[in-house]
């Protein structure tokens, strides 16, 4: 995390306010060159005309430290101002004048900003501009914000109404906010207008920002300031026949200091007809989500929709990237893309001050942009890693639209602050700075150490949408890669060619005009929309526009106030593709009115009129038929939270709390399945008995409150002694604050005395005792009784090293004893073990083993010659090395082979490996203390370099502080110059190639190949998985879960799984299934998933049991 709030409290008295972050190489995520000539074309000013620049010049006075926003930027704001159908463009310039450009077509334009009476006040502060119709007039008007640590009267926001052109073409302006009542004197940095309350009129919204930073550590004072009302706070205005009334604390809309409000979007967020509020937040509070509750009020429901947010949330948009129809939320934060900036960056983890938040509400906040996928239920599913847009440094305006026309929404943002104040030797030198001064610092000193200050070369971006949920990085191959400090902007087909160009703000160079050359160069086909009004809403903010073409359907709603202090064309763009027709067009208009159009040719320019609309009559909603539905929910007690890294800050992924021990057997002999659900650590298991109705009642579950301390990793059933009856096997695991051989990592065995009681046999097993992350029943030694094969999941402390794995061999009697020297002799080498199974891979009449685990490979095992022995290269081509977590063994298509699903990581992740460029975690106990050091690391354009920070990496081997003395000499040491060739003499190196989430298939040659499934499968890490006949249709489907509750902050906690459900045709392909279709709604962290008699059961968070009843299979 980067350390911002380091900065504020050293210079506690002096004014501050607050954003974040700098540098990164030049954008290169694989991206080529080659001959074609770039989608844009940077247009010079001598060629447009437009010599606008956002000047700022540092003096005692103006600089970072004594204004900690001095370089967050002004805005774009674009539209036809003189009714010429050409879009104009005016900037706002923080201290330096504004300027208004005139299309004079062919891109080239004229400055009349004074000429027009649209200066805007000389001097600071002047920050975000939109333009707007605010009479109904059909006259674009002008809303310019202000903002700084300034007397009042000097950051009153300006509206200029416009009067209408004089002879000379040129729209005169009349300064008006006073008249409307919305002349706010908050800091402000950007306006949204929209109709709140879908009354016929445009309401306002203002996003303001605290000028000071607020020291504050007490939970229950952020209650308490949280409620009041701040000149800092967000305000909502309400038109009141066309004066605009405050409502904010009224409707609901926190309005207290704790405000930082960098980026705000409107948007119909939950599909019922109002427009809902999203606001991102800088520094540590927290972004809200405002849903419109229809009835004048807003209610924050971002916890509940959301799982996680940016920190330091910048600017956003709101816009459907998916085709899907719904909306999608992008934010924006601060992470660089390349490993140097990273490192110069980037502080260690702080799990307090985390944790702390958290308890405050400020919900879990990492620094990384945000793709949070809408889920079709209001709820959303953050894959921006994934989708390969959440690394763009410091980044402020974020522009969804389609800018090559192929019908799919790209990405732009823009990126650049022109001081790295954030950069660790800087903070580290002020801080020295400071400390020698003896406290009594000048301005002068001030000027000094901002001039000592890196700087930073970045440019901006732009993602070309792949259709798949990713997105290509195509910067340099789009002509983007221009080095700038750029904040605002805006998009608009500026010459009307049928492409979108783009307008740019940048700080002390040039304007930068982007012109589209997607026509020129015979691209996609498009449609340009425009939509007019009925009433004071002139231009239908709030109306949503689905073009439906070729089978495929876009959707886009009408709001102009996108990205960051900026407003965008109201014409709407939608790129066709090779589509030359479209099938039909449907407008939404605020308040309900459809428009439907049919059979309209592509490349046009197109008008609707609200006041020709029908009233829609409401939909007859029906209850779906979905694949599971929800029959009952079990609850037991959950264990204690313990934070693993506290024990091994250099750990990867977390081994607490990952207990998967539920078991769906007939314990009583009643032909009914019962149920066993173990618990996390500090908690007991439990025990349900299933009723002749089907429902589950709780039984007498004292027996295992002995071992409450163990965590319940593991668990089965299977008649031990002989009996007939099921007895079960718990196992013990977890990290926690364990070592090996204590009692509570003793895995148990409960006879069952056959009408479901049990009882503990402490002699039954041998007395070894570590973590278990794996146990399976087989007949290990053909003799046929049942034994044990336990895989141990780690040394605790001591990661990546694990025990192994034992074979224990039964008696007959239920007495077990080691065998593991005998038939397995190398399975006591085996890696940190997180699942197995048995499965006759070679239809030789023996099962194979199959096991898996974290950071090794999949392994296969065969009896041959009286012992088990690895054979996995008899089966795949290589070792396949993973963050493996589970494993599922089934026929899914058919063909009488058993294929293998095995759960891993995913791609949604800072980490990457693959076979051309693994990951590594490199261990030993390198400065031989008695612990393991292991230091995971994987490519960054190009080059391995370690994961953790430096302080981290030095925290952990001391003897480094000498080598790396400062961040500058850490930034760009490879993961193979960490340490010398003597120095890792003797360590070990664990090479990851994979993680995706694999389905592996039995190819012609008899070996295993993954077969790609569908992208969702690698939104999370999964945990669980079953084969099942979900739909009915008598082929088996996948059904996944995962997650998990916390990680390192780095990477941040995985909780993008909503559950997966993968309908199978019979053939090994396999299509992902909404939620709408298959019911399955599951938050938290799924561990284990059981099939029963129409049943299918989901354990979740070590305390939960959903159990869901299945439709009929054909196979039944």
């Amino acid at each position: 995390m980067i350390n911002r709030k380091l900065l504020s409290a050293l210079l506690i008295s002096m004014v501050a306010i607050s954003c974040s972050e700098s540098d990164k190489k030049a954008n290169t995520e694989a991206l080529s060159e080659s001959n074609t000539p770039p989608l844009f074309n940077l247009l010079a000013p001598e060629q447009t005309g437009i010599t606008f620049s956002n000047k700022i010049e540092e003096t005692l006075n103006l600089n970072v430290l004594m204004y900690e926003y001095l370089y967050n930027g002004g805005g774009v704001a674009v539209g036809d101002l003189n009714g010429d159908g050409l879009e104009d463009i005016y900037f706002s310039a923080n201290v330096s004048g504004n300027q208004l450009y005139l299309n004079q077509g062919d891109l080239k334009f004229k400055e009349t900003a004074q000429a027009s009476g649209a200066m805007g006040r000389s001097g600071p502060w002047k920050t975000g501009v939109v333009f707007v119709d605010i009479n109904g007039d059909k006259k674009l008007d002008i809303y310019q914000c202000y903002s700084g640590n300034l007397p009042t009267e000097k950051r009153t926001n300006q509206l200029f109404v416009n009067q209408g052109n004089d002879e000379n073409g040129i729209p005169l302006f009349k300064e008006m906010a006073e008249d409307y009542g919305i002349a706010s004197n908050a800091p402000s940095t950007s306006a949204s207008f929209f109709d709140y309350d879908l009354d016929g009129d445009l309401d306002l919204f203002i996003l303001n920002h605290n000028t000071k930073s607020i020291q504050n550590q007490d939970v229950n004072l952020t209650k308490v300031l949280l409620k009041e009302k701040h000149e800092a706070g967000s305000q909502l205005f309400e038109n009141r026949d066309g004066k605009f009334v405050e409502i904010t604390q009224k409707a609901g809309i926190s309005s207290s200091s704790l405000s930082y409000g960098l980026g705000v979007a409107i948007s119909d967020i939950n599909q019922d007809g109002w427009p809902d509020i999203y606001i991102g937040n800088d520094y540590s509070m927290p972004d809200y989500l405002y849903i419109n509750q229809k009835d004048g009020t807003f209610k924050d429901e971002i916890l509940a929709r959301l799982g996680h947010t940016s920190h330091f949330s910048m600017g956003n948009d709101i816009a459907d990237f998916n085709n899907d129809g719904l909306p999608d939320i992008f934010t924006l934060d601060m992470l660089p893309e390349g490993n140097e900036r990273q490192k110069l960056l980037l502080a260690p983890d702080n799990f307090e001050l985390f944790e702390l938040n958290v308890s405050k509400g400020f919900h879990h906040q990492y620094m990384r942009n945000m793709l949070h996928v809408n889920s079709g239920d209001g709820t959303f599913q953050e894959i921006g890693q994934l989708a390969g847009v959440s690394n763009t440094d410091w980044s402020w305006s974020s522009l969804f639209a389609d800018f090559d026309n192929d019908g799919w929404k790209d990405l732009f943002i823009t990126n650049g602050y022109l001081r790295d104040y954030n950069n660790q030797d800087f903070l580290k030198y002020m801080d020295n700075y400071v400390r020698t001064s003896g406290g009594k610092l000048k301005r002068e000193d001030l000027l000094n150490m901002v001039k000592n200050m890196p700087s930073s070369n970045l440019t901006n971006y732009i993602f070309q949408n792949s259709g798949n949920l990713t997105f290509q990085n195509q910067t340099i191959a789009w002509g983007i890669s221009h080095v700038a400090n750029s904040s605002g902007a805006a998009y608009s087909d500026l010459d009307n060619d049928g492409d979108l160009d783009l307008i740019v703000n940048n700080i002390n160079s040039p304007a930068s005009i982007y012109e589209n050359q997607t026509t020129q160069q015979k691209g996609g086909n498009y449609l340009n929309l425009k939509l007019s009004g009925s009433g004071i809403n002139a231009s239908a903010f709030g109306a949503k526009v689905t073009v439906y073409a070729e089978g495929a359907t876009q959707v886009l709603e009408q709001n102009p106030y996108r990205g960051y202090q900026s407003s965008v064309s109201t014409t709407l763009h939608f790129g066709l593709g090779n589509a030359k027709e479209i099938d039909s067009l449907q407008v939404t208009w605020p308040g309900g009115k459809i428009t439907k159009k049919y059979s309209i040719s592509t490349n046009q320019t197109l008008e609707l009129i609200e006041d020709e609309a029908v009233k829609s009559s409401a939909p007859k909603s029906k209850s779906p038929v979905v694949f599971l539905t929800e029959k009952t929910k079990l609850t037991t007690d959950m264990g204690r939270e313990f934070n693993d890294y506290k024990r091994q800050p250099l750990l990867i992924n977390p081994v607490s709390g990952n207990g998967k021990a539920m078991v769906f057997a007939d314990f009583t002999g009643d032909g009914r399945e019962d149920l066993f659900v173990g618990a996390g650590s500090n908690a007991s298991a439990s025990i349900y008995s299933q009723n002749s109705n089907g429902s589950f009642v709780k039984q007498n579950s004292s027996v295992f409150a002995a071992a409450a301390k163990s965590e319940d990793s593991d668990a089965i059933a299977f008649d031990a002694n002989g009996d007939g009856s099921l007895d079960l096997y718990v196992a013990s695991g977890g990290m926690y604050d364990f070592n090996v051989g204590e009692e509570a990592l003793r895995d148990r065995l409960y006879l069952n005395d056959g009408k479901g009681n049990f009882t503990l046999d402490l002699e039954a097993l041998p007395s070894e005792a570590f973590p278990t992350g794996t146990v399976q029943v087989a007949d290990l030694n053909f003799d046929g009784n049942p034994d044990l094969f336990v895989g141990a999941r780690i040394d605790p402390g001591q990661f990546p090293i694990s025990l192994g794995a034992r074979i224990w061999i039964n008696d007959g009697k239920g007495k077990f004893t080691d065998h593991t020297k005998q038939l397995a002799p190398t399975i006591v080498n085996l890696g940190m073990l997180t699942d197995s199974g048995f499965a006759d891979l070679d239809q030789d009449g023996k099962p194979e083993l199959i096991v898996l685990g974290e950071a090794m490979p999949i392994q296969i095992f065969s009896f041959q010659n009286g012992t088990w022995q690895e054979t996995t290269l008899n089966y795949f081509e290589k070792h396949e090395f993973g963050f493996w977590n589970n494993l599922t063994l089934a026929d899914w298509d058919g063909d009488g082979n058993v294929e293998i699903l095995a759960g891993n990581l995913g791609t949604n992740s800072q980490i990457k490996a693959s076979s051309t460029e693994p990951a590594e975690i490199l261990y030993k106990d390198f400065d031989k203390n008695g612990s393991t050091d292991a230091f995971l690391g994987y490519y960054v354009q190009g080059e391995r370099y370690p994961a953790a920070s430096r302080d981290e990496i030095l925290g952990q081997v001391l003897f480094l502080k000498k080598r790396y003395l400062d961040f500058k000499s850490f930034s760009n040491v490879k993961m193979s110059e960490l340490f010398t060739a003597e120095e890792r003499q003797g360590s070990g190196s664990i090479y990851i190639n994979r993680l995706e989430t694999s389905y592996f298939v039995r190819s012609e040659n008899r070996k295993y190949e993954a077969k790609e499934l569908p992208i969702q499968t690698q939104f999370s890490p999964v945990f669980a998985s079953e084969a099942v006949d979900v739909n009915g249709d008598g082929n088996l489907d996948m059904v996944l879960g995962g997650n998990t509750r916390y990680g390192k902050l780095y990477f941040g906690k995985y909780d993008a799984s909503q559950g997966v459900v993968l309908l199978g045709n019979g053939k090994g392909q396999f299509t992902n299934a909404n939620k709408s279709q298959t019911g399955l709604n599951l938050t938290g962290t799924t561990r284990k998933i059981i099939v029963g008699k129409s049943l299918l059961l989901i354990y979740l968070d070590e305390s939960t049991v959903n159990i869901y009843s299945l439709l009929p299979s054909k196979t039944d």
